[in-house]
């Protein structure tokens, strides 16, 4: 098991070097598209506004066909959300054809139909990564997501799991016990897994700023440590969210990032559905030329971190020095005895001036056997 684990994650790693050059080298495809199978839940977390107690799976047919438009686009990361995913009668089927296409496969999931078995049907069908947010230690009135009712799941992806696993601590309105979140935290590292913290938004996305209590413990969590380019270390608009501040930066949603809802339809992200409310099927590489480009008014107080990392990105492509300064700098501010591995210095070397990039550059592109555009 260890060792397909291991081997997994190698491919893994290979494949994902391939999804950052590709990024580096053309702005025309969506790095993440999140797609919905079912908008139908088993759960009803208070905050939450993504999910309904009827609808119906998409056929599988039409899934299909959805995914290789997505595919037709260049998108390389399809991540399966909802509603609650795993209810979709077919989703082995649907990873298996993300992996066909040649896109990472991902699934955001409450965890709670998670089992032995279908760990093991995930790890057949291919799946990269999964991720579950844990709200809570014991449920309450908000949310059933809690630690106490998923740890046993957790014990099981630690055991049986061949993809990555990534569990995701929440802090904001309606979390009664913000403490909670670091010991979500650590018990998803003590089981191998990668762990984030997120803070919950309003129904459009927006901001919903911390309370002293929480702002200290989003510091504390932020200290438990990760590796260096850990989308972690590029989170800091939550700093400014947390204090109710706004984020300067340019949203590429409906270009770099896709959602697409139960009904086929292309919208800028889970909390701004209507816009621009395209059908995928007449989705095109203008489409995501003008919409990446166009300014959103709702950018400013954002949360939705997503949307903030394929940015990352594109903000890496424009400007790496600033961008990689800026990695460095948050993880010395975090501990001040860091120091760089000597692969960040050989990479600098490499790629942060003009020329040597260049060339470089193409050398890559072309053991990749990538297309620029």
């Amino acid at each position: 098991m260890e060792c397909m684990r291991l081997v997994r994650r190698f491919h893994r790693k290979l494949r994902e070097m391939r999804i950052f050059v590709r990024a580096m080298h053309s702005t025309s495809h969506p790095i993440l598209a999140q797609i919905v199978p079912i908008r139908r839940c088993n759960l009803d977390c208070a905050y939450c506004d993504e999910y309904d107690k009827t609808s119906a799976p998409v056929p599988l047919e039409t899934m299909l066909r959805r995914i290789d438009l997505l595919a037709e686009l260049g998108t390389t990361i399809i991540t399966l959300s909802g509603g609650e995913p795993t209810l979709h009668p077919d989703l082995d089927a649907l990873i298996r054809h993300i992996r066909h296409c040649g896109a990472i496969a991902t699934l955001i999931t409450n965890g709670l139909l998670l089992t032995p078995d279908r760990i093991r049907a995930f790890n057949r069908a291919g799946l990269d990564y999964l991720q579950i947010s844990i709200d809570n230690v014991a449920p309450d009135d908000v949310s059933k997501k809690s630690l106490r009712v998923l740890d046993r799941k957790l014990e099981w992806l630690a055991r049986y799991a061949e993809f990555g696993v990534t569990i995701n601590s929440v802090l904001g309105a309606g979390v009664r016990n913000p403490e909670d979140a670091i010991t979500v935290g650590r018990r998803a590292r003590e089981l191998g897994f990668t762990s984030t913290v997120g803070i919950l938004h309003g129904h459009a996305g927006q901001l919903q700023p911390l309370t002293p209590d929480q702002r200290s413990v989003y510091e504390r969590f932020r200290r438990l440590g990760t590796a260096l380019f850990s989308f972690a270390h590029f989170d800091h608009f939550q700093e400014n969210i947390g204090r109710g501040l706004p984020n300067d930066w340019h949203c590429r949603a409906g270009g770099r990032f896709l959602y697409v809802c139960e009904d086929g339809l292309v919208h800028y992200c889970s909390q701004q559905r209507g816009r621009p409310g395209i059908p995928l099927d007449t989705y095109t590489v203008d489409d995501i030329r003008r919409e990446g480009a166009r300014p959103k008014g709702c950018a400013p107080f954002c949360t939705i971190a997503c949307v903030h990392q394929t940015a990352m990105l594109d903000e890496f492509r424009e400007r790496p020095r600033e961008t990689l300064n800026g990695i460095l700098d948050r993880r010395r501010a975090l501990d001040p005895h860091f120091r760089p591995p000597a692969a960040v210095g050989i990479l600098s070397w490499l790629f942060l001036d003009r020329r040597r990039r260049g060339f470089f550059g193409k050398l890559i592109v072309s053991a990749l056997r990538l297309k620029r555009s």
